[in-house]
């Protein structure tokens, strides 16, 4: 019995969590190293339909697991890599196109979806479904219908990282640690998305109060206007520049699976399916929620101003519209 015991303890110390990237471009490669970079899981397994590439990205990722955290990558093109995996982030989906809208994309990626979610959910059927493919917003709505898991264990990144866009160029603009700027995107992860000022804040002060007795930078109107604009249009610029928006959606990405790996209760703006949310219903878009180890938990209903509440609207009916236009 004594004997025993050590045996037990090592098992129980070597359980690991198991992380599914779906797709090993740039989006999905550049999350799985910022996921081993911060050692977000013990295992990293990517997928992908292409061979050569999946397994390349699996043994250059490899050679440096001796620099992070304790970790083991997996890479295959046959889907039984990502069997038994905790969260499964699935980033496969037509690529973006410079001057091309995420709505534009929505037909060949929710196409894809029909293919790769059923045997997924097969392999892997209590993980946390996390999509980071655009549109993300109607691809999170139609992916629950394609793979009929519950609301709560399939949900999208959202506007976590426009929020995380808008809090930089709050603290650049005002001269802070972005750390201490507590703001979010609302409604689409797109051009109809909204920065939820009025539950704003730079510390303890109000961000609307801070425009006024603030030591740097006066933050009026035309100024919050520049930055929302600045914001939705940011990933344009990028991928005009350089193909694709990864390194920011890697990082944001690794954050919502650490709230779900860590069960942290955490409040991050990610999409999912609404329920009466200040009287908005059956579509998927982002508000503050909680997040932890069982997926979605509650959405916070935040104050909202007139405007945003008209701008939370708007968003949801132009995403409702569009899923009614893919049969959803």
């Amino acid at each position: 019995m004594n004997d025993a015991a050590p045996a037990q303890l090592d098992t129980f110390s070597r359980r690991t969590t198991k992380l599914a990237v779906v797709g090993a471009g740039a989006v999905g490669s550049t999350l799985a190293y910022a996921a081993l970079m911060r050692g977000a899981a013990r295992t990293v397994a990517l997928y992908d339909v292409n061979a050569a590439k999946v397994q390349a990205e699996a043994l250059d990722l490899s050679h440096g697991v001796q620099f992070v955290p304790e970790a083991t990558v997996v890479g295959s093109d046959d889907i039984s890599v990502c069997a038994d995996a905790d969260v499964v982030v699935v980033t496969a989906g037509a690529k973006q196109r410079p001057g091309q809208s995420r709505i534009d994309l929505a037909e060949a990626t929710i196409g894809l979806m029909r293919t790769i979610l059923p045997p997924l959910v097969e392999v892997a059927p209590n993980a946390i479904y996390i999509m980071v493919t655009n549109p993300v917003d109607v691809v999170t709505y139609a992916s629950l219908q394609i793979s009929g898991l519950p609301a709560r264990q399939l949900f999208g990144s959202g506007t976590v990282l426009d929020s995380s866009r808008l809090r930089y160029l709050i603290a650049d603009h005002v001269g802070v640690a972005v750390q201490n700027v507590h703001a979010y995107i609302a409604g689409e992860h797109g051009d109809t998305e909204i920065p939820l000022w009025d539950s704003a804040s730079i510390g303890a002060v109000p961000l609307l109060e801070w425009a006024r007795t603030g030591p740097k930078g006066a933050f009026d109107a035309s100024v919050r206007e520049e930055i929302a604009h600045e914001v939705v249009n940011s990933a344009y610029r990028i991928i005009e520049g350089k193909g694709a928006t990864n390194y920011a959606v890697g990082l944001a990405g690794t954050r919502i699976i650490e709230a779900v790996l860590n069960n942290e209760h955490s409040i991050l703006p990610v999409s999912s399916l609404l329920d009466d949310y200040f009287g908005i219903s059956d579509v998927c878009l982002s508000v503050p929620t909680i997040v932890g180890r069982r997926g979605v938990y509650d959405q916070l209903q935040v104050p909202l101003s007139d405007a945003e509440y008209d701008g939370l609207k708007r968003s949801a009916d132009k995403l409702r519209a569009v899923a009614r236009q893919f049969g959803f």
